[in-house]
């Protein structure tokens, strides 16, 4: 392993490992209290396949990155940084493995949890075959949307799903909530780092741990029992009876556009390390990529893997190749001991919520600083979506916290008219809500579109929601006693309403004629 390490591959096995961490600590108390599922489930099937697919996308970027010294003759070369995908996680959960719950308790299944992991394991499934088949496409797929829509998509469920959830914990405990984001806001957006070199991240979670022991936040809960060893397994009989559930089709609004998101995201990740001199080949890259993430659901794990955004900085600080390598195996150790439920009895969710804030945040801005300024308002829009879809998931929790939903009171149509007495549109909130993450995508790209006055391109997109809301991939929802979940039916106002937009595109070439120069174009005047 001579030439394998540097000491600079230290701070970056710990920023990497940090950050792959905290995923372990969000699937755990996630799955574990938002899911209901029991620990077994969590230690002994979903853990052990996070284990197999870090460590077989680490290893290989480390490899890959020996090849390229190797072949270049540097030896300033980078491996791809590589984790768990966190958009995906929460996209999981959320809108995935919680809806197939609700839909299993309300058909009165025996093992709503069971019924819940097996959706995830088929959407993880789903995104992994996406992303290998996408690493001979991606850059065509690229090419076809535009920049501006598949990040505002991202932004929206960083901002939404990701960072206001955890903001209100922040608030809720805001002597570690403040002190762990000031931390964080100090090291990543301030530029600046402790002395000796100690990672931002580290420091964070060491002052929030030691402030939630202090102050009766930790430990969480009694001390758990050692889970015990686990070793990786294959799960295809839960994999099979996911898919033969239908779980496939009821979540593909959701499948579909987070494998692609995950292939692009990746893609341009590949091209973020060629700017730092690191020049990677593509379909190699994205296919292991896709490989981790296939074997995740084999082995149990319900969440992706992707390539990191952050090469040019973990290169900064010095790391090579076998940052990746200890990353994976420190990782894969915590999966399979049964030690993450002591970790997470020891550290609490809030001691690195902060992180997670600030990942959504990163997130958000990149949807603006990596998009041309005249498309911030195509940003904007692709924005709403995601963040009305998560307004209308607590709306619904809301419900259920007051009683509504099994065992209590079930949802009904009456919900409809009682939150428009409030001067609520919940109709259109549901109507967002389905498939939410493509109409981000139409809307982000038409306006994009009209943006350039490509007013065809745009009438295109449009057409595009006409076809995914004929066939129920958008807006299309049905209430059930317990939950508001897509329908795979004819949405026939929404059908209407893009079919008309595109008319209004097919007909602005001849009914319009453009502003002369400097009448603002929808740009704020300047000195706004």
């Amino acid at each position: 392993m001579r030439g394998w390490f540097v000491r600079g591959d230290v701070d970056g096995f710990f920023a990497l490992a940090l950050d792959n961490f905290v995923q372990l600590l969000l699937i755990d108390a996630l799955c574990r209290f938002v899911l209901g599922f029991p620990e077994e489930m969590v230690s002994g099937r979903i853990l052990p396949g996070v284990a197999i697919s870090l460590i077989i996308g680490n290893f290989f970027y480390a490899w890959q990155a020996r090849q390229l010294m190797e072949k270049t003759g540097r030896t300033d070369i980078c491996a791809l940084p590589y984790g768990i995908n966190t958009v995906s996680l929460f996209a999981h959960i959320f809108l995935v493995m919680l809806p197939a719950k609700f839909a299993a308790q309300a058909a009165g299944a025996p093992d709503p949890a069971l019924v819940a992991w097996q959706a995830g394991l088929v959407a993880c499934l789903g995104s992994g075959v996406i992303e290998l088949v996408g690493a001979f496409l991606a850059e065509p797929l690229r090419r076809s949307t535009p920049r501006a829509a598949l990040l505002s998509t991202l932004a929206g469920i960083a901002l939404g799903f990701i960072s206001l959830g955890f903001l209100f914990r922040t608030f809720a405990h805001p002597l570690v909530g403040f002190l762990t984001l000031a931390i964080v806001l100090l090291v990543f957006f301030g530029g600046v780092r402790f002395k000796g070199g100690v990672p931002g991240g580290m420091v964070a979670v060491a002052v929030g741990t030691a402030v939630a022991w202090a102050t009766g936040l930790a430990p969480v809960g009694d001390q758990p029992a050692w889970a015990g060893i686990a070793l990786p397994q294959p799960w295809l009989g839960d994999l099979v009876a996911g898919v033969a559930a239908g779980s496939l089709v009821s979540y593909i609004s959701v499948i579909l556009p987070m494998g692609l998101f995950n292939v692009v995201g990746s893609l341009q990740n590949i091209e973020s390390a060629e700017a730092a001199g690191d020049s990677y080949p593509t379909a190699p890259s994205l296919a292991v990529n896709g490989i981790g993430t296939i074997a995740a659901a084999f082995f149990g794990s319900c969440f992706p893997t992707t390539i990191y955004i952050g090469h040019p900085g973990w290169k900064a600080l010095g790391s090579r190749a076998g940052y990746s390598i200890l990353n994976g195996l420190f990782m894969a150790l915590v999966c399979i001991t049964g030690t993450l439920g002591l970790l997470a009895w020891a550290v609490p969710v809030e001691a690195g919520m902060a992180i997670v804030i600030w990942i959504g945040l990163i997130i958000a801005a990149q949807a603006f600083q990596a998009t041309p300024t005249k498309h911030a308002p195509a940003v904007v829009v692709g924005l709403l979506p995601g963040l009305a879809a998560w307004g209308v998931l607590m709306a619904k929790g809301g419900l259920r916290a007051a009683g509504m939903g099994p065992p209590g009171p079930p949802f009904s149509e009456d919900l409809i008219a009682k939150f428009q007495a409030s001067d609520l549109y919940m109709v259109g909130g549901f109507a967002l809500e389905q498939g939410f993450i493509f109409t981000s995508i139409l809307w982000a790209a038409l306006t994009v579109a009209i943006i350039e006055r490509e007013f065809r391109k745009a009438a295109l997109w449009a057409l595009a929601g006409a076809a995914l809301s004929s066939v129920g991939l958008m807006h299309s929802y049905q209430i059930t006693p317990g939950d508001v979940v897509v329908k795979l039916a004819f949405a026939g106002p929404w059908v209407w309403g893009y079919l008309g937009v595109a008319v209004v595109m097919l007909l602005a070439p001849y009914l319009t004629e453009p502003e002369p120069e400097g009448a603002g174009h929808g740009v704020l005047p300047e000195e706004l």
